[in-house]
């Protein structure tokens, strides 16, 4: 935790002391486009990584009974056999985090002196989750009024409708709140959680540290320090142009927001943020449980598939090769090792 937090506060300063320095166009342009490249290299490359992976076996995540005879009930959703079972089930788990939904949290308790496992409901990750996730997505929409001239209706309508309870000057947007209570709570649940901080690694603070930088900072920038919108949106157009423009005379608060977003590209494809694109890669969420309709046979295994001449490892031969480890460790052996 503290190294995260210490490589967010040096990302701060170093986007900060660009911009005191006169370092502008660095920070506001170089950075930003190699930034945007690494981004898309990076996340095609671990998509089609992934796609060219082998699964040679069945191996979808259920929660049901799999269709059989005709006189058992089987469970559509949560054991797809069809493939528009399982398109409907991906969509439920994109945009309603369907898995997390059904998660529930586990606690070992003692009563009268006999040790019990307790499950109980976990619907606020499910929720604040939601609340970040749709936050983040909205504000991306939102963001590419920046990259877009004219701004096409559509994303209007959504800036209208996340200001909607217009407070004060400029508009405030729903989704600064929701995405703000979101990463508090995945936050707070980490530091909270005596088990979670046990398991969670620096790369999981990062993520988060340089996730609520980016919103405190963005959030800095439209209501406290305020900087030209015009200029702003000169610059962006510029980047998304390729005919980049000097952002000179753009306050602080934006080269430092931009230093962390750019941060956050580079960083994206390399961490378990990928889980964006990696779940519709997820062999235990896109294949079909259809194992007793059909052979799953792993094609470089050929005793798999019943050849004679195979020349596999036996299990008396490596029992051969590791008895005397095994009678070491403790395991059952089928023969004794020589005194």
């Amino acid at each position: 935790m503290t190294i995260a937090f210490a490589a967010t506060l040096l990302i701060l300063f170093v986007g900060w002391a660009g911009s005191a320095l006169g370092l502008q166009y660095l920070f506001g342009v170089i950075l930003p486009l190699v930034a945007g490249a690494v981004f898309i290299i990076g996340f095609v490359w671990k998509l089609v990584r992934w796609a060219k992976s082998p699964v040679p076996f069945a191996i979808p995540t259920v929660a049901g009974q799999q269709r059989s005879l005709d006189w058992i009930k089987p469970s559509r959703l949560e054991c797809p056999w069809t493939t528009p079972a399982v398109l409907v089930r991906m969509l439920l788990e994109v945009f309603a985090f369907r898995s997390l939904f059904r998660n529930t949290r586990a606690e070992r308790t003692v009563i009268d002196g006999t040790p019990r496992v307790t499950y109980f409901s976990n619907k606020w990750l499910w929720l604040f989750a939601l609340l970040f996730h749709y936050g983040m997505l909205v504000i991306i929409i939102r963001h590419a009024r920046f990259f877009l001239d004219p701004v096409p209706a559509c994303i209007a309508v959504v800036e209208f409708v996340d200001g909607v309870f217009q407070i004060g000057a400029p508009r405030f947007y729903l989704t600064d709140a929701f995405i703000l209570a979101g990463l508090a709570f995945l936050l707070l649940r980490r530091v909270v959680s005596e088990r979670l901080r046990y398991i969670s690694l620096p790369a999981d603070w990062f993520a988060l540290f340089l996730l609520i930088a980016i919103a405190v900072s963005g959030i800095l920038m439209r209501y406290v320090c305020k900087v030209d919108i015009n200029q702003v949106k000169e610059v962006i157009m510029g980047l998304a142009t390729l005919h980049p423009v000097s952002p000179t005379g753009i306050g602080s608060i934006f080269f430092i927001h931009v230093t962390f977003v750019s941060v956050l590209l580079i960083y994206f494809p390399f961490s378990k943020l990928m889980h964006m694109g990696g779940v519709f890669m997820s062999p235990t969420r896109n294949m079909k449980c259809n194992t007793r309709q059909e052979r799953h046979v792993n094609p470089w295994n050929p005793w798999a598939i019943d050849d004679p001449q195979a020349n596999y490892h036996k299990y008396a031969e490596y029992e051969d090769d590791y008895r005397d480890a095994m009678v070491e460790a403790g395991l059952p052996v089928d023969k004794q090792p020589e005194a």
